[in-house]
């Protein structure tokens, strides 16, 4: 979630954030990329400075760097060949943070997070889409964009605007009132040909941002189904992933409703919250767990207890530690020969199964896109699913034997793949990754593999 604050608008930005001063970019070439990038790179250290093409809209960029009167602020800059630039003044340490922030379609930010790609207006990013790998985008109903022509009118004055010097740029100072005053200041310091000032966004508008609709801790903590105390602690401590407010109204934080049920979904939606759904509630054990240690219990007990030989041996002249080393020994024993218990060998063998095959898969399609027609010694496999067949290898060796004939000839049968390639892959897989003794490894795939004449 984005939650970086800008300190004030370089005066050739196209989209002023609203709230802050104007200061002057002319010593900075907010035009060209690579320049605003060699502002920062120096041998000698201290500043820093940087540009990326983005990666999903030709022609747009962004960029950042150090400023050179005052090493303690930055530039950063986000170039859009349809929406224009913004250009933002920033604390030097919060520079890198905020390209990374505008890696993506986020053209704008906007009232805690709020963030606009060009056409429509989303809620801050809160809720993880999982196999997405992003967060899912939630649109703001009834978005209204206001640009900087809506909001210039007869009773904004440039006469009564300022533009700010870096060099004597206050941090601690009061943001800018009247505001608009500065707006129309910048307005009238525009070049021609910069973008209409109807296309310069400068907020959103919406019926779940009206101050009617927003709410405060009390009511935040309680769609987060926790006491307003602890709410207040988590903001203090910057955990639990809080999101910005979306106005400060006298020191008091208020948020929109739905920013705070996207927060209270991603809340109950974390592995943490899934995990307690499971819980057995007996020393923080999963019921998996739970069940696992009644049936070990049960066990031991039936050992210790319920077979006469062994019971005798609470007496005090049988408490040795040789007589209670036979003990765990038997204790030991009895889990080895019931790993089934706790994992099924069969199970696990068709997952291993099945993965292997679909590493295969994802080889042969780097090899379709990379244009590599010649014949493949073998595929790499990823070290997770190696370290699986490692240890069905070492734990149950027979079912490990016939699941590496079911891969290789799935491989040959369904994707082509000839059987010595999907042997190498294995076994250059396991010689890099296995647990084995290097000569129990060689002599088991020796024969678990087909032989070489076929």
């Amino acid at each position: 979630m984005h939650r970086l604050q800008p300190l004030a608008n370089g005066l050739r930005t196209d989209h002023p954030v609203p709230g802050l001063p104007f200061v002057d970019d002319s010593h900075i070439p907010v035009g060209d990329p690579a320049a605003v990038e060699a502002i920062g790179r120096h041998e000698e250290g201290g500043t820093w400075g940087r540009w990326d093409k983005d990666r999903d809209t030709d022609g747009a960029w962004l960029a950042f760097t150090t400023d050179p009167i005052r090493q303690d602020l930055a530039w950063v800059v986000r170039h859009h060949p349809e929406h224009g630039r913004t250009v933002l003044l920033v604390r030097d340490g919060d520079a890198s943070p905020w390209h990374s922030d505008w890696w993506g379609p986020q053209l704008l930010f906007r009232q805690g997070g709020y963030w606009w790609d060009g056409t429509t207006w989303y809620r801050p990013d809160q809720v993880w889409d999982a196999p997405g790998e992003r967060f899912d985008r939630r649109p703001v109903k009834a978005a209204t964009t206001l640009t900087a022509a809506d909001l210039l009118d007869d009773n904004a004055h440039p006469d009564g605007g300022r533009l700010l010097k870096v060099a004597n740029f206050d941090l601690e100072a009061p943001p800018p009132d009247p505001w608009n005053d500065h707006l129309a200041l910048w307005a009238s310091r525009r070049s021609r040909n910069a973008l209409p000032l109807d296309h310069c966004v400068v907020r959103l508008s919406a019926p779940e941002l009206a101050a009617d609709q927003l709410i405060g801790a009390p009511e935040m903590a309680k769609i987060g189904g926790i006491a307003a105390s602890t709410l207040r602690a988590y903001i203090a401590r910057d955990q639990r992933d809080v999101p910005p407010p979306q106005a400060i109204i006298n020191g008091r934080s208020l948020w929109s409703r739905p920013v705070a049920a996207d927060w209270a979904e991603e809340r109950d939606r974390s592995p943490e919250n899934a995990a307690a759904k499971l819980s057995s509630g007996e020393d923080d054990l999963s019921i998996g767990l739970s069940e696992l240690r009644q049936h070990l219990a049960r066990r031991f007990l039936g050992t210790l207890w319920e077979r006469p030989d062994w019971r005798k041996r609470w007496a005090l002249r049988f408490r040795t530690e040789s007589a209670v080393h036979e003990i765990a020994d038997d204790l030991a024993l009895g889990v080895a020969t019931d790993t089934d218990s706790i994992i099924n060998h069969y199970d696990l063998a068709a997952t291993v199964r099945h993965a292997f095959l679909d590493e295969f898969a994802s080889g042969k399609e780097l090899d379709e896109a990379t244009g590599d027609t010649g014949p493949t010694t073998f595929y790499g496999i990823t070290t997770p699913v190696v370290n699986m067949l490692d240890w069905l290898i070492r734990h149950h060796p027979q079912s490990a034997y016939h699941t590496i004939a079911e891969i290789i000839g799935d491989a040959e049968r369904r994707m082509d793949i000839p059987r010595d390639v999907s042997a190498e892959s294995i076994r250059t897989a396991l010689g890099l990754d296995s647990k084995l003794p290097r000569q129990i490894r060689l002599d088991f795939l020796e024969r678990a593999l087909p032989s070489k004449s076929h």
